[in-house]
């Protein structure tokens, strides 16, 4: 599920009443942790979650009101609650929440979100959030990337910096908390926030394989491009999960296509000499993750050809996954798929 906060321009102009509910804080068993956000307006949940059931029905009572009042609040819901009371959760912890009555006045900062991950540049939505004396919660928010700073007073950005660097270079980003004191104002929280482009799943190969887990890789919130040197294969009636199709010559394709520490690559090809071409400009791409098919003995054979013809060093080999996928005792095209599925969802949250 692609981030809430990507769909927030648009709905500013096409709802009215929106609102921004977030997760900041858990205690014990909860339905879901903290950075997990939903959107929701006067009358119902329009996208993401904070955990259904007792919980969202809750927030989305509270989202009602903020939604007329425009007025921001930041709830502690309690799950510790006995058995014998059916309408309550009983998970046996708590959930903060901060509701944000009116994230639309931050359009401008939900649009610069959009468009650097668009651009697949990973950044930081850092909201400063602070309990008025009146009781109500004001909440500020800026974007940072690498490349862009945010505008806070030294003696905030001197603690939020070295958190904010952690997370940019991080594989795994989480959502981070810290509290803020400024002179001269209410010390506050300030909520950091990753929003990274979706993995890319680059899959060298249309045929069954390459359909069913370009069907899976959407499911598992990849980013799908498929490459093959047949239209027939490489269109969308075949592939109507697939973000990109690239119809043409496998390895030169692949040359082409920007490869990163984001990037999660599966070779399925037809034939030995398309796998080879396909596999040769991933070694050394820093791709978080790049699988090929085959047997056994295939495998020690393109091994050999490659280090024999200097293609790929002994280290870099070892770090191709191959044969491909989790052992399952895959039999069917579905089950190849899916243990593959599998693989890269256990390599994406490593």
């Amino acid at each position: 599920m692609k981030n809430v906060f990507l769909k927030i321009p648009e709905l500013c102009h096409s709802r009215q009443g929106l609102v921004l509910a977030t997760v900041t804080g858990t205690r014990g068993s909860t339905p879901q942790k903290p950075g997990s956000s939903a959107l929701f307006d006067s009358v119902e949940l329009i996208a993401g979650t904070i955990g259904g059931g007792i919980v969202e029905g809750r927030v989305a009572e509270l989202a009602a009101k903020c939604s007329l009042t425009k007025k921001s609040d930041w709830i502690t819901h309690h799950l510790d609650n006995d058995i014998s009371n059916k309408e309550d959760a009983i998970c046996g912890g708590e959930i903060t929440v901060l509701v944000d009555g009116n994230p639309c006045i931050h359009l401008a900062v939900f649009k610069e979100i959009r468009d650097s991950v668009a651009a697949r540049v990973p950044g930081i939505l850092i909201s400063q959030v602070r309990r008025e004396d009146n009781g109500n919660v004001s909440i500020e928010r800026q974007w940072m990337t690498a490349d862009k700073l945010p505008v806070f007073p030294a003696e905030a950005m001197e603690k939020i910096r070295p958190e904010a660097s952690e997370i940019l270079s991080s594989a795994v980003p989480e959502f981070r908390q810290k509290e803020i004191s400024v002179q001269g104002k209410k010390p506050g929280m300030v909520l950091l926030e990753p929003v990274f482009p979706q993995k890319q799943l680059i899959i060298a190969g249309a045929g069954h394989i390459g359909k069913a887990l370009s069907h899976l890789g959407k499911m598992l919130d990849f980013d799908v491009t498929v490459i093959d040197d047949r239209k027939e294969f490489a269109n969308k009636e075949n592939l109507p999960d697939a973000n990109t199709i690239i119809v043409g010559e496998i390895g030169p394709a692949m040359k082409e296509i920007k490869k990163g520490r984001d990037s999660y690559i599966v070779i399925v090809t037809r034939g030995h000499n398309d796998d080879a071409e396909a596999l040769k400009p991933c070694i050394g791409s820093g791709a978080a993750y790049v699988g090929m098919i085959g047997s056994k003995v295939k495998v020690a054979r393109m091994k050999d050809e490659f280090i024999r013809n200097n293609w790929a060093a002994e280290e870099q080999w070892k770090q191709i996954f191959s044969p491909v996928g989790l052992d399952i005792k895959s039999k069917t095209v579905e089950e190849i798929a899916l243990s593959i599925a599998a693989q890269l969802v256990l390599v994406r949250n490593s």
